[in-house]
């Protein structure tokens, strides 16, 4: 059975199937959930690259990868005044070099939430897209390489749907500790393969785990990339994780913590924040239908960053707009413009399925993709990511 793109049996959603465009193009990508390099032979990618290390090399010399990819930072040294602004260290988001913008953290308008959601396409987003469909909400996707090399039409669907799609990397890593050609391929190959299948080439990336620092930034800013992270991490991820286990109410009272304070005022007469959330498992998709409602009460904006920004051309393709802030709040929330195989206002032109055929696609790494069922009471989904 192919994976139906409109179903929410997980049968049917997170059932492998070979889709030709990807086929059509895997040669030009790197492997699945491997750290990404420049693809042999790829001059386009490895004369932009040369022009960028560069630079970045002219203005950055003294900021070098930190630790491993993992995350692991056993035996590094650093300097306590931070030079490289580098966020895993201090959570700095405002560099202090001319030449690169402070990170997006929050959005202008008071009382607002920047809304979006990392670590997609999920194979079994369909439910959770199904309830944002029918609110008539639209957000900010975070979306990884792989995910869309493993799930294409469930990506597809953010651009049919109106949502904005930024770049998450190809293998959701620790970006610091990346050499520049790592970091480069991370972002290039993401941004490209969105591009392939999805029709759009963002202006946008959030660096996984938020791990960013001057040079990653630098390289982001060279492929018109703005670097977003967030005020308040719901934390939504590591439910089920840690000792002791993070456990359901604890991500309740995250959330429900930035909800007591746009209820008390807090956002009132500053920006709004921007929330790290998730589309990563059933659970933390479930939480954000279940806090939906509470979101919606207490603060008087819910929408996309790019909206939140008044950014209408979230895409280097300009036929692609997006509504402004006066305009979405409004009510004039559709985006506009054709985008690949679908228009943003959310009409399929043609239906992909039909050219999605079942089983295991010839993506050598298929198989260590992870799969997760959880019954939790809003709906039955599954995770299908390999690693977050």
């Amino acid at each position: 059975m192919v994976s139906d793109p409109n179903s929410i049996d997980l049968n049917d959603e997170c059932t492998p199937y070979s889709y030709q465009p990807v086929l059509d193009v895997e040669k030009n990508y790197p492997p699945i959930w491997d750290t990404a390099t420049l693809i042999p032979g790829d001059q386009a990618a490895a004369s932009l690259f040369a022009s960028i290390n560069a630079s970045v090399n002219s203005l950055l010399p003294a900021d070098l990868p930190h630790g491993a990819p993992t995350g692991n930072w056993t035996g590094v040294t650093y300097s306590s005044a931070d030079p490289d602004c580098w966020w895993s260290w201090n959570e700095c988001t405002m560099p202090k070099v001319s030449f690169l913008q402070p990170d997006i953290i929050s959005v202008p308008e008071p009382n607002s939430w920047g809304y979006g959601f990392d670590d997609g396409p999920n194979c079994s987003h369909n439910a959770f897209y199904d309830f944002l469909q029918q609110q008539q909400q639209k957000a900010t996707m975070f979306y990884i390489g792989s995910n869309i090399m493993d799930w294409p039409l469930q990506a597809m669907r953010a651009i049919t749907d109106g949502h904005q799609v930024c770049v998450h990397t190809w293998s959701h890593q620790y970006m610091t500790a990346f050499t520049n050609e790592e970091v480069f391929a991370e972002l290039y190959y993401t941004r490209s393969i969105i591009k392939d299948i999805l029709g759009v080439t963002p202006l946008c990336w959030r660096p996984p785990y938020g791990d960013v620092d001057n040079r990653v930034r630098y390289i982001a800013s060279q492929l018109n990339l703005s670097t977003i992270v967030w005020e308040y991490d719901t934390n939504d991820w590591r439910e089920g994780t840690g000792s002791p286990v993070v456990t359901p109410d604890q991500i309740d009272a995250n959330y429900q913590e930035i909800i007591d304070a746009a209820n008390n005022g807090t956002y009132a007469n500053r920006p709004g924040p921007l929330v790290l959330t998730h589309e990563l498992t059933n659970f933390t998709m479930s939480e954000a239908i279940k806090f939906y409602p509470k979101i919606k009460a207490a603060f008087a904006h819910l929408l996309p960053i790019a909206t939140a920004l008044n950014q209408t051309n979230p895409y280097v393709e300009q036929n692609v707009t997006y509504p402004t802030f006066e305009q979405y709040i409004s009510g004039q929330n559709a985006s506009s413009g054709a985008a690949g195989s679908t228009t943003a206002s959310g009409t399929i032109i043609g239906s992909p399925s039909t050219t999605a055929t079942p089983g295991k696609t010839s993506l050598a790494s298929r198989q260590t993709s992870q799969v997760f069922v959880l019954l939790l009471p809003a709906f039955i989904a599954v995770s299908c990511l390999s690693m977050w």
